[in-house]
């Protein structure tokens, strides 16, 4: 329908552009007239709209009589003009409006969530005022396996003489942890809380708050403790509890010196309660150990201001060897604090990253999460620009310069971003008890910090110019003589920006389904490797109170209750590794043996039988029947096969002085200890000449679970009262080594799934242009014969070619990384090609699936409605 504005809007038309123009740029300027009209609707050519808007347009007219500043382009008359059109636009196109809304909302809702993760990984034990100056020694083996071995532990006398022969060393603490302790206040005990024994220095190394107590005071006295408000609650009640009297092990008396604040998410402590170093050497049960040869204590020290770190490392490096009197011992050196949670992983002697390679990993899925969302938006709003053509070309014809259309059409990209940044906050909130639970945090939104605020600002002004920018000055840059004589054409290049743009966006998509994949391959992997011992009916219980003392006792009761099938005793959880060992000696051994590393398990008679392992040659360790059997010990086959033994039953195994020797009685089939992603390691299992800390207990199988637990309760509580019965099962721990890799393979996958949805509504807004740009073309075809499937196949080729582009770009840079993945395990999946098959199937799938509604849609249109207009 054509519309006739009125005389003087004509003439004012004709002037605006130059007082000289002819009839055939007047003939255009009506047709904008008329497009003017039918975008905004018959009321706008009302006069006092049309005047209302000539004038906003009026300071940028090319108008040869007048100049006005361009500062008028950021005025809030302006502004609101903005504003009302963009809001105007966005109702207009209420389907594309909803798809960019709704991509950009997910998509920085997944940004943010990660973006939370990220601050709270990089922010560990960052809040210790003196984090500049604390320091992590470490112990390093020059010669291990053929190379240099670090770890986080030092023998127990480094710390004290480092203090004391080291001025640049102001304060030191060692930390041990625990979990056996009874606790007691009130008549109300506790036992499994995490808690840490620890030098008096240790508030003056680190600042966690105190609500309760006075300054770095807390543990000089031997009979204080310090516990947390969460403890404090649990034992008494409330967090008043200054002064209050706790017992341990139901005999030794502590007075609540102070009381902490709850420990935050982002700290690499984890306890509920401090107790003082000097109560280790009260108990007298073996936990202090004054050797320098023995390494199981972290230190920490506070160096002074100023200190030469290398300086220092090079004073300590012998220390251990000076006062061990040997040369073949470990060297030191000090680790920083900022990189003891991001940088733990050390490759021969060096540090070579650790978290900080899953930090950057997320850091690089949440930009391109917000990519994709923003991919979105470019390419519906440059798809819209034949519609949008005309009204640029009107804006432009009454003097409207590229800066009033970049400003219009950015306020648009403001307006898009502010609402789906609400939508996101709201998506966030909902989402982070969920998210909190898979990633085993506690994160938070601090609403009440201004910073945040002012980085979520910050983050919708970035969303809104990275989304925005392209297509502000793509659309402001047609030439309006152009588009007035129909001269406007859509590009047809075989690669244009708009392409390019949904090949990135399935990329990344592709790039995350094919990691999804090969992760869950890994975990699968080992979840199917033979372990070599039976975890069914299996429970350990760790040694606290009376345990040990009456372990004989214990066994024979449950085993004669019938609750048990087996019972032995060992050093660790079967799920656990042994404690690392070299230097042990055996008959024909190459030299290269002598610094090949061993772990040393220890067990009690009947360990092979409670632990279904199973026996290649000899027997089981058993010091009943054979009294010498204290000095005995098994080897699983990967021992046998390092040592070179042939007939390895009755081969002797030496210490490294030559005083100590073992006797080989028996060959075990190679079991897992430790983590099932690694190589099974040459495992020797000492008998009961060992020091052992855990029960296990092999439930019978033809009674009830619950009964058999019930049993073993009533026996535990008769002969270790004090203590209630805490076991737990052997399959549920197993379960729990593959946790980390789990929550990889479902953020992942949750990403993959968000890329996958983002794209695919870009994908369907674009699908519906094409359709439409299409109908009458489609109508040609359709009268000449054509079918609806080959017009289907016509409307869905082009995008089938755009994945499969994609496909051919991410499958092998997704091979390249996760194959770099996957080398950090020794025991690793291989990348099969059936997972780029079956992400090729599913992302062609998932692209027909979002694209064939608009094809059929315009494929099955009568073609006398598609043709009626011509």
């Amino acid at each position: 329908m054509q519309h006739t504005p009125p005389r003087w809007v004509r003439t004012l038309l004709r002037w605006w552009a130059d007082p000289n123009t002819s009839e055939e740029v007047e003939g255009d300027l009506l047709e904008l007239y008329n497009y003017w009209v039918g975008t905004f609707g018959q009321r706008s050519a009302n006069w006092k709209y049309t005047l209302n808007a000539l004038k906003l347009l009026r300071p940028f007219a090319k108008d040869k009589r007048s100049q006005y500043p361009t500062t008028y382009l950021y005025s809030p008359t302006m502004l609101r003009n903005y504003f009302k059109i963009a809001w105007r636009n966005l109702v207009a196109g209420k389907g594309i409006s909803f798809i960019n809304i709704t991509g950009l909302a997910i998509g920085m809702a997944g940004t943010c969530l990660i973006a939370l993760w990220l601050q709270n990984e990089v922010s560990f034990d960052t809040f210790h005022t003196n984090k500049d100056r604390i320091y992590q020694v470490y112990g390093l083996a020059a010669n291990v396996d053929g190379e240099a071995y670090a770890i986080p532990v030092t023998s127990q006398p480094l710390g004290p003489t480092l203090k004391k022969e080291y001025p640049e060393v102001e304060a030191f603490a060692r930390v041990k942890g625990t979990n056996s302790f009874l606790i007691t206040a009130n008549d109300k005990s506790i036992s499994g809380v995490e808690g840490n024994i620890v030098d008096p220095d240790f508030f003056q190394l680190f600042s966690f708050p105190l609500l309760q107590g006075g300054e770095m005071k807390q543990l000089v006295h031997p009979n204080s403790i310090v516990i947390t408000e969460k403890l404090a609650k649990k034992l008494f009640g409330t967090k008043e509890v200054l002064n209050k009297t706790v017992k341990i092990d139901a005999s030794d008396n502590f007075t609540v010196t102070g009381v902490l604040k709850d420990l935050p998410s982002n700290t690499d402590f984890h306890f509920e309660y401090l107790l003082p170093w000097d109560y280790l050497k009260k108990r007298g049960d073996g936990s202090i150990n004054e050797s320098w040869l023995s390494n199981n204590t972290p230190t920490y020290l506070l160096l002074k201001p100023n200190t030469n770190v290398a300086a220092f490392d090079a004073k300590i490096k012998d220390l251990t060897r000076r006062y061990a009197g040997r040369n073949d011992v470990w060297t030191h050196f000090v680790f920083p604090l900022d990189r003891w949670h991001l940088y733990d992983e050390f490759k021969n002697g060096q540090s070579v990253g650790g978290r900080i390679d899953m930090v950057r990993m997320f850091g690089l899925i949440a930009a391109f999460i917000l990519l994709i969302a923003c991919i979105n938006f470019m390419n519906l709003s440059t798809a819209r620009s034949e519609k949008r053509a005309k009204e640029v070309g009107i804006r432009k014809a009454v003097g409207a310069g590229k800066g009033l259309l970049v400003g219009q059409f950015m306020m648009e990209a403001f307006m898009t971003a502010g609402i789906a940044g609400v939508l996101a906050l709201l998506i966030v909130q909902l989402a982070l008890p969920s998210f909190n639970t898979l990633i085993n945090t506690e994160l938070i939104i601090p609403y009440s910090n201004v910073s945040y605020w002012v980085w979520v600002l910050a983050f919708l002004v970035f969303t809104s110019l990275l989304a925005g920018s392209y297509p502000a000055f793509y659309l402001s840059s047609f030439n309006p003589i152009g588009i007035f004589k129909k001269q406007f054409k859509k590009s047809q290049a075989a690669v244009s920006p708009r392409k390019l743009l949904v090949v990135t966006q399935f990329t990344f998509a592709i790039l995350l389904i094919i990691s999804t994949l090969v992760v869950r391959n890994q975990i699968q992997h080992a979840q199917n490797r033979a372990m070599g011992y039976s975890k069914n009916n299996l429970i350990h219980v760790p040694f606290v109170g009376d345990i040990d003392k009456n372990y004989a006792l214990l066994k024979q009761e449950l085993l004669r209750s019938g609750s048990a099938a087996s019972v032995t005793k060992t050093m660790n959880r079967l799920t656990e590794s042994g404690s690392r060992t070299w230097g042990l000696r055996w008959a024909g051994e190459a030299p290269k043996d002598t610094n090949t590393a061993l772990t040393l398990f220890s067990a009690d008679a009947d360990f092979v039988k409670t632990a279904g392992l199973q026996l290649v040659e000899g027997r089981d360790i058993d010091i009943t029947k054979y009294p010498t059997d204290s000095f005995s010990v098994l080897l699983n086959e990967t021992a046998v096969k390092l040592m070179g033994f042939q007939n390895p039953i009755g081969q002797l195994l030496f210490s490294k002085s030559g005083k100590t020797q073992w006797r080989v009685v028996g060959v075990v089939k190679d079991y897992l200890t430790g983590s099932p992603y690694e190589e099974i390691p040459p495992t020797v299992i000492e008998g009961p000449g060992a020091w052992f800390n855990t029960m296990h207990i092999k439930l019978n199988p033809n009674r009830p679970t619950a009964d058999n637990l019930a049993t073993a309760e009533q026996i535990f509580k008769k002969f270790n009262a004090a203590y209630p019965f805490d076991y737990q099962f052997i399959d549920q721990e197993y379960a729990s080594q593959f946790e980390n890799e789990q929550r990889l393979k479902t953020l992942s996958g949750l990403f993959a799934v968000l890329a996958i949805f983002i794209s695919c509504l870009g994908l369907f807004g674009l699908a519906s242009f094409v359709a439409e740009q299409r109908t009458k073309e489609i109508g040609i075809r359709k009268v000449l014969g054509a079918s609806v499937p080959n017009l289907w196949g016509l409307l869905s080729k082009e995008f089938i070619g755009l994945v499969m582009v994609s496909l051919v770009i991410a499958s092998p840079v997704a091979y390249y990384f996760a194959n770099g993945w996957l080398q950090q395990y020794s025991y690793r999946t291989e990348i099969s090609l059936w997972v780029f098959v079956f992400t090729a199937i599913l992302a062609v799938g998932i692209t027909l699936l979002t694209v064939s509604y608009q094809a059929m849609k315009a494929a099955m249109v009568n073609p006398v409605k598609s043709l009626k207009s011509e």
